[in-house]
């Protein structure tokens, strides 16, 4: 996918199907499509940015999109941007470095790097192991000075 409407369409269509559902309150009687709701202009966009899949509850009042509870919640990368690495990432044989992805996607290897993070962490199964491996008691030392460190 090469645009904005396009990806919404289809993130939308995966996790809500035919009728959305607000992540504030649960409510998906009555939902309102706010469509060419753009954002506050700037110098760089005096026009503001057009905000896709925008949408307000009638219950609560409140404004969402697709982006709230996902990997996706809190990024300014483009969803495009992220369906695509995501498809990188999955149809890749060995894997796809933030390196690669920063290339491809033409994005920053930060952004490429927080990419990756995200999309591993959601593909790991079960529940992060904790320090001590299984269930183990880890302690912890403080050296003070170079005679304690030798053991």
């Amino acid at each position: 996918m090469h645009d904005q409407a396009a990806a919404f369409a289809y993130v939308e269509a995966m996790l809500w199907g035919e009728t959305p559902v607000c992540p504030h309150c649960g409510n998906f009687g009555k939902i309102y499509v706010l469509a060419g709701a753009r954002s506050k202009p700037s110098k760089k966009n005096p026009e503001g940015i057009e905000r896709h899949g925008l949408k307000k509850c009638a219950g609560c009042s409140k404004q969402f999109t697709v982006r709230i509870d996902t990997i996706f919640e809190e990024s300014h990368i483009p969803l495009h941007l992220w369906l695509q690495a995501i498809h990188l990432m999955v149809s890749s044989k060995k894997g796809i470095s933030s390196h690669q992805l920063h290339r491809v996607l033409g994005i920053t290897y930060k952004s490429a790097w927080f990419l990756t993070h995200r999309i591993r962490e959601c593909m790991r199964d079960g529940a992060p192991a904790g320090f001590g491996g299984d269930g183990g008691i880890v302690e912890v030392t403080r050296l003070s000075s170079a005679k304690s460190r030798v053991l």
